[in-house]
Parts: structure tokens; C-alpha cells; sequence
């Protein structure tokens, strides 16, 4: 029970990300590969907060949210002036600038060594130390940022959205200005993408850059191109699917080593196949 429990919480950390990138790469139209450094400033945000000042961990999470969002509000006013195959490399490189500092600031994220012994929650003096009390405070979580999702593409914001990702140009022919909204939903999406950061960082009770890099980015990505582009629910389906896959490569009775790399080299087919094949995604409604 316990195994499954702990493949339940990484199943709703992986949805959040998904869902909150979605938003911007579904819902948007743009090409985000940044997506794992504001999912690690909510962890070591949450990290350095709970260690080294020993803030509680919800009060953390708020933190996390406000730091992200700064963050990402600063980064975005530079990536919603470009678009296409430059708002992709341009996002490329801020994740390796955000990766760099977690490696090398030292002083505060403890370099390549991260950052051990992260406390659990703790709220009005219920401490939730077994998993399935940290379970339900992750699916809680899921389950306010899956309604914010669902509100804001459901919104006439979301629809000014959609017409973004169909035409820029028209839309700001009509007086709506893109750029604006663009920026909008990044710092939006940065800032649910924090939260399961800040998630993952109390759950593991440990953090390190490696977490946080390209890879992660793009494993992120391929979360929301396998479940649906533009569809809430396609991003829960490509994380549980995602989640759920190096656990049946375990299974099937590969060495570990080899099961690690098959998994990557699975990742890299299923991207190839659904361009091919269904470039929206199982279940979704943009082609990317």
C-alpha cells in the first residue's frame, strides 16, 4: 500500500506541472521549455524556508507561489516579445541559468550537495508525517489548481488565450494586447508550477539541482503532448501514464540500469510516434 500511496503523490506533483504548463503550451500556443526551474524554485524555496529558517511549510508554499511568480515576471516580459521557435530557445535558456544558480550559489542552495533534511508539514499542530496524510494534502492541491485551470480556460481570459494561440496579429487587431496576456499566463503558470515544488521538495525531504534541469523540462512537456495539448484532463492523463511507465519497466525484470535508459529512449519514441500520428495528443484538441 505504501508503494502505491508514493506513486499517488508523484502522480499529483507530475499533474500539477502538467496541468500548468498546459496553460501556457496548450492553451497559449507557446512553446515553453522552462517549465522544471520554476517547479525547483518552489522546492528550494520551501527547502531553504523550512531549514534554515524553520517557516512553516504552507507558509512556504505562499512564499514559493511569490518568489516564482517575480521571477517569472521578469523572464516573461522578455519571452512574451517573441514567439514560435524563439520563444522556445528563449526559455531554453533561461532554464540553464536557473539550473546554474542552483549550482553554484552555494551559499544558499548548498551547490551540487543540496539540501537535506527538508521537515514535513506541520499545521495547528498536526504533524503530517505518514504518506498517506502527506496524500491527501498533495491531491488537495491538485485538485484547487486543476479548478484555477479550469476557470481561467473556461473564462473570457482563456478564450483571448485560444484566439493568441490560433492568431496573434488578429487578436491585437480586435485591441487586445497579446503581450499582456502572454506574460499573464506564464507568471500564472510559474507560480502552480511552484506549488509542486514546494510538494516535492517536503516529500522527499531533499533537494539538488539535478532535478531540476533541461530534462526535466522537457519530461514535463512530454507529459502534456502524450496526454492532450489543451486539454485540463490529457495533462493527468500523461502523468499518470508517465508516472506509472519505469514502474512496469520494473516490472517486466530489465536491470536497473538499463530500464533508466529504456525509459528515456520510451520517451523519445512516444514524442516521434504522436507527431507522426497524433500531434494533439490522446485526448487533446491543438496540434503543437
Amino acid at each position: 500500500m505504501e508503494y502505491l500511496i508514493h506513486l499517488a503523490i508523484l502522480f499529483a506533483i507530475y499533474a500539477i506541472l502538467g496541468i500548468s504548463l498546459n496553460l501556457v503550451v496548450g492553451y497559449t500556443g507557446l512553446l515553453s521549455i522552462t517549465h522544471a526551474a520554476f517547479y525547483g524554485i518552489g522546492a528550494y524555496a520551501t527547502a531553504i524556508l523550512l531549514t534554515y529558517f524553520g517557516v512553516n511549510f504552507f507558509i512556504s508554499v505562499v512564499l514559493g507561489i511569490i518568489i516564482a511568480v517575480v521571477i517569472s515576471f521578469l523572464i516573461g516580459l522578455v519571452l512574451s516579445k517573441f514567439s514560435g521557435d524563439y520563444y522556445a530557445l528563449g526559455s531554453f535558456g533561461f532554464n540553464i541559468i536557473i539550473f546554474s544558480i542552483f549550482l553554484n550559489w552555494r551559499g544558499l542552495t548548498n551547490g551540487a550537495l543540496g539540501i537535506a533534511g527538508i521537515p514535513k508539514p506541520e499545521i495547528f499542530g498536526v504533524h503530517f508525517f505518514s504518506n498517506t496524510m502527506f496524500l491527501i494534502i498533495a491531491f488537495i492541491f491538485l485538485a484547487v489548481v486543476y479548478l484555477a485551470a479550469r476557470f481561467i480556460v473556461r473564462s473570457s481570459f482563456g478564450r483571448v488565450l485560444k484566439a493568441i494561440r490560433e492568431d496573434e496579429k488578429t487578436i491585437q487587431v480586435f485591441g487586445y494586447n497579446a503581450l499582456y496576456y502572454k506574460l499573464a499566463i506564464f507568471v500564472i503558470s510559474a507560480g502552480m508550477a511552484a506549488v509542486s515544488g514546494s510538494l516535492f521538495a517536503s516529500y522527499i525531504t531533499y533537494v539538488d539541482p539535478s532535478t531540476f534541469n533541461l530534462m526535466e523540462s522537457v519530461f514535463i512537456l512530454v507529459i502534456i503532448i502524450l496526454g492532450g495539448l489543451a486539454n485540463l484532463r490529457g495533462s493527468i492523463l500523461g502523468a499518470l501514464f508517465l508516472v506509472l511507465l519505469p514502474e512496469i519497466l520494473r516490472f517486466v525484470g530489465l536491470p536497473f540500469d538499463i530500464a533508466a535508459q529504456m525509459r528515456q529512449v520510451i520517451y523519445g519514441i512516444i514524442i516521434i510516434l504522436l507527431m507522426l500520428y497524433r500531434p494533439q495528443g490522446l485526448i487533446g484538441e491543438y496540434k503543437l
